[in-house]
């Protein structure tokens, strides 16, 4: 059954992502602000919207929950069609913005000096950034050790990655917001290369960042912290309904 909570929690979330996060790129924040514009954003929308969805906004992260077993792949499915229209749509109001006042979301892609250099190692650095993101929200949100710092840790894995792999890639580490701004600019979707590097090292690295998961935890644990939990396997948002009282 569609749940169209989550696609709506998944549409927001993923939309503040991109808008905000290739914004910063094309406001010009520098890389330290455009990381933190990724970084914040995330942080904030997994506390906002963690007891609906898990706050996914990543098509890797959802591959990594479908492979756990917490998802089915239908429910999936809801996730990363909220993830994708969220993307585009979010690039193509920036794209509105930026042609208002002459300008161009070309700052706000995600391409680096490895992207047409070596496509190959750009894939890798993918991968491995991806890897520590997916590993941080697999531990402290799956795995239920954040607490409420779960979400802060996610959204400052993120900030990380994007200053170091930023001049690199453009740091991705998510193939929705790749996806928004390429309909609109580089990277080209009509070269291969952009697949390789922007959809396969996501999905690799979220791989990876599961079977290392697994093999700490084993497969079986699933607990999560109320704030920001994942979504249970009937895909049904949590219920929050206050407790009655017993009458004596």
């Amino acid at each position: 059954m569609f749940n169209w909570k989550v696609f709506l929690a998944e549409f927001i979330g993923t939309f503040a992502l991109v808008f905000i996060g290739a914004g910063a790129g094309v406001a010009g924040a520098g890389l330290v602000g455009v990381a933190l514009a990724h970084g914040l954003t995330l942080m904030v929308f997994a506390y906002a919207f963690g007891y609906i969805s898990g706050t996914h906004v990543n098509p890797a992260v959802t591959w990594a929950f479908v492979w756990n077993g917490t998802l089915k792949w239908g429910e999936a499915a809801v996730y990363w069609l909220a993830q994708i229209f969220g993307a585009i749509s979010a690039a193509g109001l920036l794209h509105l913005f930026a042609n208002a006042v002459g300008g161009s979301i070309n700052a706000g892609a995600t391409t680096g000096v490895l992207t047409d250099t070596n496509p190959i190692l750009a894939m890798v650095a993918e991968a491995v950034m991806t890897f520590f993101l997916v590993n941080t929200i697999l531990h402290t949100v799956l795995g239920g050790r954040g607490g409420q710092m779960a979400g802060l840790a996610i959204g400052m894995t993120l900030t990380a990655a994007i200053l170091i792999g930023g001049p690199l890639t453009g740091a991705s580490l998510n193939p929705a917001r790749t996806l928004g701004p390429a309909v609109y600019t580089a990277p080209s979707l009509a070269n291969v290369y952009t697949y390789v590097i922007y959809l396969f090292g996501p999905l690799i690295g979220s791989t990876a960042a599961l079977l290392v998961y697994n093999f700490f935890t084993g497969t079986d644990v699933k607990a999560s912290p109320a704030e920001v939990a994942p979504p249970k396997a009937s895909g049904k948002a949590v219920s929050r309904k206050p407790a009655t009282k017993s009458k004596k």
